[in-house]
């Protein structure tokens, strides 16, 4: 028991880090744990990382928008694409190993911590508002798409993806992309647990409430002081976080 308390709290000081600050999906840090040292069952195991994911993701979206950093409008049209394709790629995902899932790499954590060092995001709101918006809504469509089917196969990923096309290919600044993000991933979270767990059972209740809540309390912490970070103090502390997460993920899953 304690070590499974201890296993779960580390999964969730790891994920609410990732989310609050860069808008990571906590299932990212939390299956991988989950898998590699409590043996579970790698479905479940991102169904419970999902549902992490759901509370940690809406505390921190609440905090970016209390601050005037998220994007409503153009976050539904790419919330509702990564919903429906999150749903039917969760569905596809239980007829592929659990070893094909759990292997899934997290290289992109790392390898986006690193460009947010070297390159940071100084994209300021108002070079945002000079873009046409009926292109990002286009863009928000097919990327999207590829959000969902990655968030739904592996439930890891989406996070990240939706970072890195939020910055570099809708280009928002970096507090509105981690608030965008995280407000979508409420939903595409929710949408994927709630698939896991119709398809793949009750999943162990213990662990789910010590992963949820631990998650949801550093996610808290981690909105409020990024929220209060200069821009670039706050891409050399994202940087940081996601290139120790991917680390600690890598190793996770190919030592462990």
């Amino acid at each position: 028991m304690m070590m499974t308390f201890i296993i779960c709290l580390l999964a969730g000081l790891g994920a609410g880090l990732g989310t609050g600050f860069a808008g990571m999906s906590a299932a990212a840090v939390i299956s991988p744990m989950l898998i590699a040292f409590l043996h579970m069952d790698a479905y479940q195991a991102i169904g419970i990382a999902l549902a992490s994911d759901v509370l940690a993701s809406a505390v921190s979206a609440y905090t970016y928008g209390k601050n005037k950093n998220l994007d409503i409008k153009n976050g539904l049209v790419m919330m509702f694409t990564v919903m429906i394709f999150t749903f039917i790629a969760s569905y596809l995902a239980s007829f592929i190993p659990s070893t094909t899932m759990g292997g899934f790499s997290t290289f992109m954590t790392l390898l986006l911590g690193i460009k947010f060092i070297v390159k940071p995001v100084m994209t300021t709101k108002e070079t945002m508002a000079a873009t046409d918006p009926k292109k990002r809504i286009i863009q928000s469509i097919i990327c999207g798409t590829i959000i969902g089917c990655i968030c739904g196969f592996v439930g890891a990923g989406g996070g990240m993806m939706m970072l890195l096309i939020l910055t570099s290919v809708l280009g928002y600044e970096l507090k509105t992309a981690v608030g965008t993000s995280v407000f979508i991933m409420t939903f595409t979270a929710l949408t994927g647990a709630l698939s896991h767990f119709a398809i793949g059972g009750t999943p162990d209740l213990v662990v789910l409430i010590l992963c949820m809540v631990s998650t949801l309390i550093f996610a808290r912490v981690a909105a409020v002081l990024a929220n209060k970070a200069p821009a670039k103090l706050l891409n050399q502390a994202t940087g940081v976080i996601l290139v120790i997460l991917g680390a600690a993920i890598i190793a996770v899953q190919y030592v462990f």
